[in-house]
């Protein structure tokens, strides 16, 4: 307890301790600016930022966005105004909030990310990076989720890189997501974020086609992944011993309590916020309320009860 509160802070390790565990996920919260009109974000664990690239992109065409039975889809092609500008103008406002402020990074290549984790580096305000390798919106933006042995390339060069902490957010769309984390924290990740969103399509049926443009599909989010996301993170936290961040269909503190159970350690809330701008902030009270009859932490006190799915071998502890 801290000051009659219960201490609900999480290490994630290098430097990286979030003063609760409960955060906005990236592409849903912008760079916090809006959301900062509507909402107390300061109260919150995390700000994971809008994915951020080399130069700037308009992102994809509209429509980008489509409701669907228990979710929606988006299709956004990662919009946002380059690295430049988000470490020139927005780093120096991030320093100034209390919010922990971790920059999701994407890039086409190797390079593309070094070069932006090189401009960030001596940017003001960031406390981390989450490596995006899973963002199914763009072209081959899956391409490092995909292949643990390229994933790892690229962890082991920004790790070389940067001390800052080094999150990964892991791709669902992947034949085996625990092969991935394995190798991400053997390269040297601190953390991983699983999972992002699923791809999906939804088609209009007078005109015969897709209702997204383009490559016609998009990111499926919302409750309806929710179970997938459970068996993902419990599938990661299996396999590995560096924190795990859960995300996908949290819409209230009973999900987010779910996710700790499967292995989570955090939380990330992201298309509840599309509904209410303040979900995060009544998921964190919800766990604020439970926490004194958990008598610790809430993940500490929630994991005990994981099974490792069958066909998973548990993490080494050795």
């Amino acid at each position: 307890m801290t000051g009659g509160h219960p201490d609900l802070s999480v290490d994630l390790g290098r430097g990286l301790v979030l003063p609760n565990p409960v955060g906005l996920a990236s592409g849903t919260a912008g760079y916090g600016f809006e959301l900062r009109r509507l909402i107390d974000i300061d109260r919150l664990g995390a700000l994971f930022t809008k994915g951020t690239t080399l130069r700037p992109r308009p992102g994809n065409p509209p429509p980008r966005v489509a409701e669907v039975r228990g979710g929606m889809l988006n299709s956004i092609g990662l919009h946002n105004p380059g690295v430049e500008h988000v470490a020139a103008v927005y780093a120096p406002e991030f320093a100034r909030w209390s919010v922990p402020v971790v920059v999701n990074v994407a890039g086409g290549s190797v390079d593309d990310y070094l070069l932006c984790l090189r401009r960030l580096e001596d940017a003001p305000g960031i406390a981390g990076y989450e490596l995006n390798i899973s963002c199914p919106n763009i072209e081959g933006g899956m391409d490092y989720g995909q292949d643990a042995a390229a994933a790892a390339r690229l962890v082991a060069a920004a790790r070389a890189l940067t001390s800052r902490h080094l999150m990964v957010k892991l791709s669902p769309n992947v034949t085996d997501i625990a092969e991935v984390a394995r190798a991400v924290a053997g390269a040297g990740a601190d953390s991983v974020s699983a999972v992002n969103t699923f791809v999906g399509m939804k088609v209009h049926r007078g005109i015969r086609a897709p209702v997204l443009p383009g490559r016609g599909t998009g990111g499926l989010s919302g409750p309806a992944i929710k179970p997938l996301g459970l068996a993902a993170v419990a599938r990661v936290r299996a396999a590995v011993r560096i924190p795990v961040i859960g995300v996908g269909g949290i819409m209230d503190a009973g999900d987010a309590v779910e996710y700790m159970i499967a292995g989570a350690d955090a939380v990330q809330v992201g298309t509840a916020t599309f509904v209410d701008p303040g979900a995060a902030l009544a998921v964190l009270d919800g766990l604020r309320d439970a926490a004194p009859g958990l008598r610790a932490r809430p993940a500490a006190a929630l994991r005990g009860g994981t099974v490792p799915p069958a066909g998973v071998e548990p993490a080494s502890t050795g």
